[in-house]
């Protein structure tokens, strides 16, 4: 697979499926990728790559992901799922994504993914030039899922 990373996007969703798998593809779906090959990828956003709203993405690219799901078939469980992103002032730099995903409310998620990025740009001694965090909730009527992630596009990946 031979592509150059130009930009990423966030998103997040939530859904009730019939199964686990049918609820996480529900939640993928809401959440705009749900017609594409997610690739699992650690949290690295490349340097010098722009963060953009989620762009409309060919169905079935393949698109290295870093990505949170929670999925639970207790109902009136709350759960939630969060990714975040923080880019350093340096842009030659790489950027990192967070992910956080369990029995949570939106904000907890939030938060947790927030003290996270901040200690992990403390630990790379760099400071942050941008951050921005996206989360989903969902309260559990039969089987749900919250997922959020952060996709890193080429622009052969678009429409």
């Amino acid at each position: 697979m031979t592509r150059t990373v130009t930009m990423a996007a966030a998103t997040a969703g939530h859904a009730e499926g019939g199964t686990h798998l049918n609820a996480f593809d529900n939640a993928l779906l809401a959440a705009g990728i749900g017609n594409v090959n997610l690739i699992k990828v650690s949290s690295i956003i490349p340097p010098e790559v722009s963060v953009v709203e989620l762009p409309k993405i060919k169905p079935g690219a393949l698109v290295p992901t870093a990505w949170a799901e929670a999925t639970s078939d207790v109902p009136g469980e709350t759960i939630a799922a969060a990714v975040g992103y923080a880019l350093p002032d340096d842009p030659t730099k790489p950027g990192v994504i967070m992910e956080f995903h369990g029995r949570s409310t939106r904000a907890d998620a939030e938060r947790a993914i927030r003290a996270m990025l901040d200690e992990a740009f403390r630990v790379r001694g760099e400071a942050i030039r941008e951050m921005r965090v996206f989360a989903a909730e969902h309260t559990v009527e039969r089987i749900g899922c919250a997922v959020a992630a952060v996709t890193l596009l080429a622009e052969e990946d678009l429409v």
